[in-house]
């Protein structure tokens, strides 16, 4: 039985589905979720701390498919999670704003900045360039093989199928992952083989 946490975040999610997140009443979700506005607030504080909440579980639900893409055979894991992250953004805005950076009006935004912690009641939800940071190294741990180059390709790659998307299901996830494979399987630039650098030409630590 879910929790009333996750009952809520359901709940935000179905009204999200409805109509854009400036329309979303707080009010609207204790209901859908069957629980007393005060137990919502006690939740998540805020507004805002129900978007930052529904935006980590996005990711945390996102990098929980990344674990279970890098238990394929080697060497296909690269191509494995490049494929995964092209299914999830597909499936799921929320995910798919959260790789690109790119939030329509209808979406809940993350606050940023000073002070972001206590507006989302938590943590906030990882910056694009985090979050692909998070991922290449979790693919450079169980792959000894691949270099964080190789990685980083991969899934620049699965990005570009994210963002340039091929119409169709079956037969775009099959081109995606051909593209991936080819592209990976490539020689590495140099300026790529060694420490990878994020979006915004820091080296991550």
């Amino acid at each position: 039985m879910p929790t009333a946490r996750q009952a809520l975040l359901d709940a935000a999610l179905r009204a999200l589905d409805d109509g854009p997140w400036r329309t979303v009443r707080m009010v609207d979700v204790a209901a859908r979720a069957g629980v007393s506005r005060q137990t919502l607030y006690n939740e998540f504080g805020t507004k805002g701390g129900l978007a930052g909440a529904l935006l980590r579980r996005a990711a945390d639900g996102y990098l929980a498919g990344v674990d279970r893409a890098l238990t394929a055979p080697e060497p296909d894991r690269p191509a494995a999670v490049a494929l995964w992250t092209v299914r999830a953004a597909r499936q799921d805005v929320l995910v798919r704003a959260l790789l690109t950076g790119h939030w329509s009006d209808g979406l809940p935004r993350p606050a940023r900045g000073p002070g972001a912690r206590g507006r989302t009641g938590g943590r906030p939800p990882p910056a694009p360039a985090e979050l692909l940071t998070l991922v290449r190294d979790r693919m450079v741990a169980v792959s000894p093989e691949a270099t964080a180059g190789r990685c980083e390709i991969a899934l620049r790659l699965a990005l570009s199928c994210v963002t340039v998307p091929v119409p169709g299901d079956d037969a775009a996830d099959s081109r995606a992952l051909g593209l991936v494979r080819e592209g990976t399987r490539a020689a590495v630039p140099a300026g790529l083989s060694g420490p990878s650098r994020t979006a915004g030409g820091r080296s991550p630590r």
